[in-house]
């Protein structure tokens, strides 16, 4: 399935209107469409979607490995045990794709 191009966005709609926003996260929807998943693609926008990040927000990183943040967007109510399969693998497909040694590799651990 083709998917649709990345936009950018950041994590968190309730900044301060005084707050510099000094770069700008990826975000993707689910394939099920029912999340949406923000990617840091770099140092700096990791640091964002740490500091700007949501308690319901579950993050994604390729074990011992540099790689791309994702976080995913729960509903409210949900826990990591009703993670839809297919939105699990969107996750741990973009932070692979999305890490330097990690997209060599056949497999990898993420967490």
């Amino acid at each position: 399935t083709k998917r649709p191009p990345a936009s950018r966005h950041h994590p968190n709609e309730t900044l301060p209107k005084h707050t510099k926003r000094r770069t700008m996260v990826f975000y993707f929807k689910s394939r099920c469409g029912e999340f949406t998943m923000y990617m840091g693609k770099d140092k700096y926008e990791n640091e964002d979607l740490i500091k700007y990040g949501l308690p319901e927000d579950c993050w994604f990183h390729v074990d011992d490995l540099s790689s791309a943040h994702v976080y995913l967007r729960l509903k409210p109510g949900m826990n990591m045990d009703d993670i839809p399969e297919d939105a699990l693998l969107d996750c741990a497909s973009l932070v692979k794709a999305n890490s330097i040694a990690g997209c060599k590799k056949t497999s990898v651990y993420v967490v």
